[in-house]
Formats: C-alpha cells, structure tokens, sequence
C-alpha cells in the first residue's frame, strides 16, 4: 500500500502523464501508469509537478518588520542598514520569532521548502541568532531553513563581530557570512574574506558572502572569495551573494574574473526584485539595472540561483514568498526570454539553489524526499509567465497545503464561461 500516489504529472524536464509513487516519505517509484493501491491519490491532470521552491538567500530575522521604527524613506541599502541599526535595540525574541514563523506560514503556502536565512550576529546579545534557531527547531517537520552568521555592520568594523560570530557557530548556526564591501577600506573587506574563510575551512563549515553589494566597479571582493576557495580547498562549499558590482565593471576585468569563479567552483546568488530596487539609486539617466551577469556565469559553467533577500523589511516594502515572483523578475532583468533561457530561471529558484545548500535527498527521482508542488501550469515557463497558483504542496508525501485554481468567470456573448489564462 503507498502512502501517496500522483497521477497524469508532467515534470520539469518534459515527461508526460508521469505517477509518482510515495511510501513512508520517499518517492519509491516514477513512471507511467503505476498500478497500485494508495491511501491517497492526487490528480495532477496533466499539470506540472515540480520539487519545491528553495530561496538560497533570504534575511528571516528582518521579514515583516516595515515601517518599524519607520520606512526607508530613499530606497538605499545603506540607508536600509541605518534603519536596521535603529531596529535592533527594539527587537525582542517573541517578536523575531512570531515574523519568522509568520513567513514560513506563507512560504510553505508558496511550495518554498528551502530557505538559507542570513541572521545579523552583531548584536551582543545574539537575540535573533536564538530566536532563529528556536524558529528551525519549530519548522523543521515542514520546512529546512539554513542560517548563515552574518556579520551586518562588518566583522572587522563592527566591535566584537568576530567573537559574536564565533559564537553563533558554536550555538548550531549553519554558514560563515560575511559583507566585505562594508567594512572601512577595501583592504580590510580582503582581509575579512580571508578571516572568515579560514573560520569556515577551520569548521568544516560552508561561506556564503554578500560580495560587492554595490555600484562601484571597484568593489572586487569576490575576486578574494575565489581565490581564498582555491587556496583554502572549499570547493563546492562557496557562494557569493548579490556580485552587483560586476554590473557595472569592464568586460576585459569579467573576462578574467569569471573563469577565476568557475575554477574555484564558487556558486552565485544574485536577488532580482532587491537588486534592481536598490542598485543604481545615485544614478540619473541612464540608470543601471544592478543586477551581476546572470547569463554569463551560467555560460562559464557556473551555478547560479535567484534569491528573494527580503520582504517587507527596512530594505523591500514588498514581496510574498513568492519564488516564481522572484525568476519572473530575474528572467526579465536578465533579458532571458531564449527557451532554454527561461527554464535557467525556474531552476534558478528549485534545483540550483538546492545544489547550493547542499539538500539531501532534493528531487524527483525513487529515493528522493517526497517534497513537490503541483502547480496551475503545463510546463516552467509557463508557471514563470502565471506565477503559477500552488494547486497542492507535498512535504514528507502529506499533503500540507493547498490553494484553489486561478479562474475567472466570464459573462461575454459568444465566449467560454470561464478562463485560467491559458492558451
């Protein structure tokens, strides 16, 4: 007897009319026409089936905080990192706790099983760092949710960072975070690239940095996260985040920068509803979109996924959980409109960052986690186009939420009753 059967699914790499067999939360078969008694049985009719949304970079202790103490009034990171400087001391654990578990409510509503959180470790008091790690405890039967120790406000700049971050690892924190573009001078930006990878390497642990979250050419750090990769042997174990820098630098230097990356085996992150909000603001016209070059890491071979960043905080005023809300920005911002393009993006927000956090058991394959989402889509592009609604989303083979289908009646002479927006 399964647990679960899934029935007439077409999957992200074209399979048609596909069951998918679960017992005892694992996907024991994948086929067509499975015969066999379940306990449950779901009907995808024909729709897409796909492993759920993952966001590899998101910021939980700062979720749901807008206009607390008040709203960023131009837009800027830096001006977002002021305000967040002014929230901290107001912040208590229940507080933390109640936003996180609020978004995770949403995210699991969205298909989003997966979450990296980059936690701020520069307050003393390492207030959120426990209230995030009472947050994974809370949600681990429905949601994997990484931390990263992040040092906001800089791990050389900052008094005590560095001991603060230390200690974050040493309670359970996940990652070795770093901002190196925001301490006091570009040599100490390097210098802290190469402390906190040693931390990492030190560990056993993986780093994942907001590199050059800037628009100055000059910011170059992620040229150090490389190297240091290299030097240190922690392929396979790195990610910048954000590279926005790269946006605005020459191509002869990107000529040389990106095979560097690839080398060094470094994934990216970049963000595309936070990078093309806050890049370029000092801009007049033209403006620059921010955002580093999507289409030129995946062409070198390099991973790259789509993070959320934020919603609703001192640097984003929007946002829902939303993942597909995420690659419909990127594709657009990215100009990648080729097929094969697009289908980059929808795994830009499931499988690459799945291979980034380093999931265990991640997909649609006999052994694999019984975690999908059936979606009001035929194919990825089309669930990009629609922002497909999450018909049904399945954790561990239960089903653990559920959305009705986007359908609007119609009154018009001579026209169908009815439409989802399909062709």
């Amino acid at each position: 007897m399964l647990d679960l059967l899934v029935t007439h699914a077409t999957l992200p790499d074209g399979r048609r009319d596909i069951d998918i067999a679960v017992r005892d939360g694992r996907i024991v078969e994948v086929a067509p026409a499975i015969a066999a008694p379940a306990a449950r049985t779901l009907d995808a009719a024909g729709q897409l089936v796909t492993p759920p949304f993952v966001d590899a970079h998101f910021h939980m202790d700062a979720t749901l905080s807008y206009g607390l103490p008040r709203v960023n009034a131009s837009g800027t990171l830096l001006e977002g990192i002021a305000l967040w400087g002014e929230l901290k001391p107001l912040l208590t654990q229940d507080a933390i706790v109640e936003r996180a578990l609020a978004y995770c409510d949403w995210a699991v509503a969205k298909g989003l099983l997966a979450i990296r959180s980059h936690v701020d470790v520069c307050d003393a008091r390492l207030l959120a760092v426990e209230a995030l790690l009472a947050v994974r405890e809370r949600v681990r039967p429905y949601l994997d949710l990484q931390l990263v120790a992040f040092p906001q406000d800089g791990v050389l700049r900052a008094p005590g960072a560095l001991d603060n971050l230390r200690r974050a690892l040493d309670m359970g924190v996940d990652v070795v975070g770093g901002i190196p573009h925001f301490e006091r001078t570009m040599a100490q930006g390097a210098d802290s690239v190469r402390l906190l990878c040693e931390e990492a390497a030190r560990r056993g642990l993986r780093v994942d940095m907001h590199c050059d979250e800037t628009d100055d050419p000059a910011s170059r750090h992620i040229e150090t996260l490389a190297a240091e990769t290299l030097r240190l042997g922690l392929h396979g174990r790195v990610n910048g985040s954000h590279l926005t820098s790269m946006h605005s630098m020459d191509n002869y230097y990107v000529s040389k920068l990106i095979p560097l990356i690839a080398e060094a085996g470094v994934s990216a992150v970049a963000n595309p509803l936070i990078n093309i909000t806050i890049q370029g603001r000092h801009d007049s016209y033209p403006k620059r979109r921010g955002m580093t070059r999507v289409p030129e890491l995946l062409a070198a071979g390099i991973d790259v996924a789509f993070g959320h960043d934020c919603v609703m905080d001192p640097w984003y005023s929007l946002g829902s959980a939303d993942m597909l809300e995420v690659a419909h920005m990127g594709l657009h911002v990215a100009q990648m409109t080729g097929v094969d393009a697009m289908r980059q993006c929808f795994a830009a927000v499931t499988s690459t960052p799945a291979k980034i956090l380093g999931l265990e058991g991640y997909g649609l394959e006999p052994g694999c986690h019984a975690d999908f989402v059936l979606l009001q889509a035929r194919d990825p592009i089309e669930a990009i186009r629609l922002r497909a609604t999450r018909l049904a989303v399945v954790r561990r083979g239960k089903v653990i939420a559920q959305t009705p289908a986007a359908t609007a009646t119609l009154e018009l002479p001579g026209r169908p009753a009815s439409t989802a927006f399909m062709r």
